[in-house]
């Protein structure tokens, strides 16, 4: 029986690994050739100490209080030397991946799948038998590479991988590399190259309720996470808030629905900050954030959009006088 481990590394490098029943999570990466900082392998110095973010292991007892004390432990933080994994387990490594001789992985994939979604949003999905192999937390990001060039634009998975095959919301950008070619040239079968997973915005374990805040293409790391959350339920009430600029913006209402169907615990808006829209609901995201949403500071707040709407978000939760449990937020601009 084997759990796998995602290790984060503090430059957002994030790979996964194997662990056997009763091996080590220091052992198990070595293993695999990643070098985790580590000196005496007893439990005595804390150089291997990292903070586990998600799943279930055992601490282990050999190991002394200078080298991980019991609030230290009691807040998540484990020592690899000695932690043995009992379920799959999200682990934060205070160091980098190359520090820890390891890299980004590198896929080759094909498009299965280009259409345009509005005149402002392309709906991309690529298949490959390299990525039945790759692994990412729900919320991450990858750099496709932009046929024919040296360039690379980031993009966040708005799906899970299935069949090895994966999917991403991807703003057009008027003049955009990527955007002129999916929107001009782009077809099924062409050849495309991606790194990683990358990204600390990802789905942590949900231990309270979540209130999900999408600008634009923002949207796409929640369908991702919505997807996990539809297979592994919720005991607590998730609620999202999807804000566009204009009404052809809006896009994946109808997945949206069905994961409205299919999540008992799940409910979603959609604003439009247009004052021309014809939507129903007007306005910005912040306008239809309402107090039981806030659940009096005792939420967990997952943002992603451009700028301009997370320093609006920042600001607005500052001025309800709540600091909440935890608040995750990732920005996004457009390169041209």
């Amino acid at each position: 029986m084997t759990h796998q481990i995602a290790l984060n590394f503090e430059d957002g490098v994030t790979r996964f690994i194997e662990a056997n029943l009763g091996e080590t999570v220091a052992d198990a990466a070595y293993r695999q050739g990643i070098n985790i900082p580590l000196d005496c392998r007893d439990g005595a110095c804390g150089a291997c100490k990292c903070l586990a973010e998600a799943g279930s292991y055992d601490l282990g007892e050999e190991y002394i209080e200078d080298a991980l004390s019991e609030n230290e432990a009691a807040h998540g933080y484990v020592l690899t030397c000695q932690m043995r994994a009992e379920s799959d387990c999200v682990i934060r490594v205070p160091a980098s991946s190359d520090v820890c001789k390891t890299t980004q992985a590198s896929y080759q994939a094909t498009i299965s799948n280009v259409r345009q979604l509005s005149q402002s949003t392309i709906a991309l999905s690529i298949k490959g038998e390299s990525l039945s192999q790759l692994a990412f937390l729900p919320g991450q990001y990858v750099n496709l590479q932009v046929p024919g060039t040296d360039q690379t634009r980031a993009y966040s998975f708005s799906s899970l991988q299935k069949g090895g095959e994966v999917s991403f919301l991807i703003r057009n950008v008027p003049g955009g590399l990527m955007s002129s070619f999916l929107s001009g040239m782009a077809k099924a079968g062409d050849s495309l190259t991606l790194a990683g997973p990358l990204g600390s915005f990802y789905l942590r374990e949900i231990k309270r309720p979540l209130l999900l805040l999408a600008g634009g293409t923002g949207l796409a790391p929640f369908t991702a996470m919505l997807e996990k959350i539809a297979e592994q339920g919720s005991a607590h009430p998730l609620h999202l808030i999807y804000g566009v600029s204009n009404d052809f913006d809006l896009v994946e209402m109808d997945r949206l629905e069905d994961f409205a169907a299919r999540i008992p615990n799940f409910t979603y808006s959609a604003c439009v900050s247009s004052s021309d829209s014809q939507y129903p609901h007007k306005g910005y995201v912040t306008q239809h954030i309402e107090p039981k949403h806030l659940n009096d500071g005792e939420v967990d707040i997952y943002l992603c959009g451009p700028p301009p709407m997370v320093e609006s978000v920042n600001q607005f939760i500052r001025e309800q006088g709540l600091r909440p449990a935890n608040f995750y937020y990732e920005k996004f601009a457009a390169s041209a």
